[in-house]
């Protein structure tokens, strides 16, 4: 009979350290957060595709809690300046990151 208490309590002591393992932490982004981001990326891609001067389709936009990140390739730095403009004027933009290339 003690066996078997003895048994019962590990087997919830292992239970309960394996649930508590799986919770989530505050780095992660929450739904609402991830569908803003979303849409702050689709707002950004085609702001860029309406601009004359920057190849929209050698441009990679990401964004993490409201900070976008510009990456790829430009072929001025004029365009480069131009699209980081166009994406600081995005509802919902917190930052801009430029990691853009001229080619």
């Amino acid at each position: 009979m003690k066996l078997l208490k003895r048994l019962s309590a590990l087997f919830l002591a292992v239970t309960l350290v394996s649930v508590l393992g799986c919770s989530s932490t505050p780095t992660q982004e929450s739904t609402g957060e991830y569908m803003s981001d979303s849409w702050i990326t689709t707002k950004v891609k085609a702001a860029l595709v309406d601009s004359p001067q920057v190849k929209a389709t050698e441009v990679n936009v990401e964004t993490f809690k409201g900070v976008v990140q510009l990456s790829g390739f430009v072929g001025s730095y004029s365009a480069q300046n131009e699209a980081v403009r166009i994406t600081r004027g995005i509802e919902g933009v917190k930052s801009v990151k430029n990691d853009m290339r001229v080619k």
